[in-house]
């Protein structure tokens, strides 16, 4: 008989075509409501045929300041519009946007567990797609196409005309509404930070309505000029360039670049989160790495009534906690004998899974101290998915600039810590109430994610493996 392929290989093995459209038939039965067509939510509109024609005739463009200019360029003091009431129209788009989000995340995270077997995994799935998003605004022809495909949006029909292209902007828009509770959050136990920047080589024009949407697209961006012919003072300027502006410590961005690059985008995503009434415990605990192998690490206690549901047939227990009002941090257990490679290989196709079948229940929970970081080249992760052509050197991204640029890198970073608020051991005092909490310790490799709350959106998707080691 011949053996069963593992969901998760099947899921990421699938062209995006056939995955998607598996995708949406998984939607359209998950309720009785009327299904629409994301495509149509996101399509441009006829009526804007005429004026997307004119706007790519009379886009305007400009030169980038050099990247150790001290001055500040106007395209990058542009005030950003106040986020607008969402309406059925954005719910709708932002529903159907959280799943392509996940799906896409879903299948960069299969390739990256292919290369970083046994080691810590820490991706930002929203990230992740708004990079792609960006590129997708200049791209033209066959990569605009296949990025469109990518994405998750395959068109109904095949309509030659502008209705069936999807409208970059409007995807872009919705990805904000995810982001900006958190961009605007004032409490003390949460802080969340995303930077984006362009750098382009000397003299090459980069368009303004190019530039103008991925300042709109984060919280920081920056577009500066580099001289890639010489690589070792590129990756020096860019990293002490990138170090400057982030708020939180990190490692270099870059180790190396092609020197026949002309342009380069980095965006990274920080997030910075203390539970609330979590204490550090006063002795390091034992964390097994696996059977046989374990370790000292510092970890903090928390008891409350947090979301819980145990699955015994797939041999894992899911744990929720809100770390905010707008964050919620999921973490996933093996339980019964079950590792995580298990876990992994049935990785569920709808993100809303994990937030399903959840009940209350009092609970001690012990985990680690976390500090993860991860830097990836999607370049590299489309080789590892056979879809290398995708932003490679033939890329058609001449809506960026008259003189087509070579993409040398997209890197995407993703950076986040957690941590306890209090400072003391917990009080067993506080404790007072008649039910026993029930005891759960992630003392063994664990997958955790955190979700935006009112979107259910996936910030972060990642895996536990050591927590020692910050990736």
């Amino acid at each position: 008989m011949q053996k069963r392929q593992p969901q998760s290989q099947w899921l990421f093995n699938m062209n995006p075509t056939s995955l998607f459209s598996f995708f949406l038939c998984l939607i359209a039965v998950a309720g009785d409501r009327v299904y629409v067509h994301p495509f149509t939510l996101f399509a441009y509109n006829r009526s804007s045929c005429k004026d997307l024609e004119n706007l790519i005739q009379e886009e305007k463009t400009f030169v980038p300041i050099f990247i150790k200019s001290q001055a500040i360029p106007a395209y990058e003091e542009q005030p950003k519009p106040e986020m607008q009431s969402l309406g059925a129209n954005g719910k709708q788009r932002l529903s159907y946007l959280k799943d392509l989000v996940y799906v896409l995340g879903a299948r960069f995270y299969g390739a990256v567990r292919e290369t970083r077997k046994g080691q810590n995994i820490l991706l930002s799935p929203t990230s992740i797609y708004g990079s792609l998003v960006s590129f997708y605004l200049v791209a033209s022809g066959q990569t605009a196409a296949d990025l469109q495909d990518f994405l998750g949006f395959i068109s109904p029909s095949g309509d030659p005309d502008c209705t069936s292209k999807v409208d970059g902007r409007k995807v872009i828009s919705a990805l904000r509404t995810i982001d900006d509770p958190l961009l605007t959050n004032t409490a003390d136990d949460l802080f969340f930070s995303k930077l984006s920047c362009l750098f382009s080589a000397p003299n090459v024009r980069l368009a303004e309505p190019f530039v103008r949407d991925l300042a709109l697209a984060g919280d920081a961006f920056y577009a500066r000029a580099v001289d890639f012919t010489n690589p070792r003072q590129a990756v020096e300027q860019i990293n002490t360039f990138v170090e400057a502006k982030v708020t939180s410590r990190s490692s270099n961005l870059l180790t190396d670049i092609d020197p026949t690059t002309t342009l380069l985008f980095t965006t990274e995503i920080h997030l910075k989160a203390n539970v609330k009434k979590a204490s550090q415990l006063k002795e390091p605990q034992e964390f097994w790495i696996d059977s046989s192998t374990k370790i000292l690490v510092p970890m903090m206690s928390v008891t409350g009534l947090f979301q819980y549901k145990r699955d015994a047939r797939k041999h894992f227990s899911i744990t929720t906690i809100p770390i905010t009002k707008n964050a919620l941090l999921v973490l996933v257990q093996p339980i019964n004998g079950n590792d995580l490679n298990t876990i992994e290989s049935e990785i569920s196709l709808q993100s809303s899974d994990w937030l399903q079948d959840l009940s209350p229940r009092r609970i001690k929970l012990s985990l680690p101290q976390l500090t993860l970081e991860s830097t990836y080249d999607l370049q590299e992760l489309f080789v590892n998915m056979n879809l290398s052509t995708l932003l490679g050197k033939e890329a058609d991204l001449s809506k960026i600039s008259s003189a087509n640029p070579t993409v040398g890198k997209v890197i995407n970073k993703a950076f986040f810590k957690l941590n306890n608020l209090a400072d003391e051991e917990e009080d067993p005092s506080e404790q007072n109430e008649d039910v026993m909490p029930m005891e759960v310790t992630l003392n063994n490799p664990f997958l955790l994610a955190i979700y935006e709350e009112n979107s259910k959106a996936m910030l972060f998707l990642g895996r536990v493996a050591n927590p020692l080691n910050g990736v």
